[in-house]
């Protein structure tokens, strides 16, 4: 690999692990940016891979990543205003998955991953009332502003998935090394619920301490499909995640489409 390709990957990843204090500022670029950097970097990797080395005689170091947890800032796109400027503080999100690498046995750069994860979003709303006990066919999201309402309100939708990642290890025989990933993941719907509490009137003077939960998943895709990329050195690597597929069913609500951008550690 030449060492121009070498220094611009090491001040691209340094400049991202700078920008991360203020990451919630333009997170939607960052996404752009770590996609197109990893697919460009594979992308060359693929193309001037070679092969001529013997890596019988190596020793290979490489970690698997079989385990990868991921903690994330989570976001919608495709909202509309009357939703996306209801969007409180901090929407995250938590993913666990299980992996099985495969390095390819002519070049052990290259690896095919696949396993089985559990990923979970909480989206986080002001003086909102979503309304997933309704009977009709649209989910509503009522503006309480006026009304009585949750201090703390947050739609949680957990997904059971399988995701599958071609990657690259710059260094297989460190145990310590660059790597870069491109995947997907296919998912599928398994709790899908709002949680209120504190109840609050319309002053903002607390009621009670109520807690209310509500679940339904029908007005909800049951299956996801989502495209994922990372970048990272060791245990620690940027990842991003983007819904090619809708939240919310066609013809009960806009067509808003969940992506994620936060930190994966993995090893094993």
């Amino acid at each position: 690999m030449p060492e121009v390709i070498r220094a611009v990957f090491y001040n691209s990843f340094n400049l991202s692990l700078t920008l991360m204090p203020g990451i919630f500022v333009a997170q939607d670029h960052i996404m752009k940016k770590l996609v197109f950097t990893t697919a460009a970097l594979c992308f060359y990797l693929f193309t001037s891979a070679q092969t001529s080395k013997d890596w019988k005689k190596e020793t290979l170091e490489r970690a698997g990543d079989h385990l990868m947890i991921s903690l994330t800032s989570d976001h919608w796109s495709g909202a509309p205003d009357s939703i996306s400027n209801r969007i409180k503080g901090l929407s995250r999100g938590l993913g666990f998955a299980l992996m099985i690498d495969k390095p390819f046995k002519s070049d052990p750069h290259w690896s095919v991953a696949f396993g089985l994860g559990v990923n979970g979003s909480n989206m986080f709303f002001k003086k909102t009332s979503i309304d997933l006990k309704a009977s009709g066919t649209v989910l509503a999201f009522r503006n309480v502003d006026s009304a009585d309402h949750f201090k703390k309100y947050k739609l949680v939708t957990v997904f059971a998935e399988v995701p599958i990642e071609l990657r690259y290890t710059f260094h297989p025989e460190k145990d310590k090394s660059l790597k870069a990933a491109l995947g997907v993941k296919v998912g599928t719907l398994i709790n899908a619920h709002t949680k209120g509490k504190t109840l609050q009137n319309a002053a903002g003077n607390n009621i009670n301490s109520y807690t209310l939960k509500e679940s339904k998943k029908s007005f909800f895709n049951g299956t996801r499909i989502a495209a994922t990329a990372r970048l990272g050195i060791g245990s620690f690597s940027l990842i991003g995640t983007y819904s090619l597929t809708s939240l919310i069913k066609d013809g009960s609500g806009p067509d808003i489409k969940p992506w994620q951008i936060g930190l994966c550690i993995s090893g094993l």
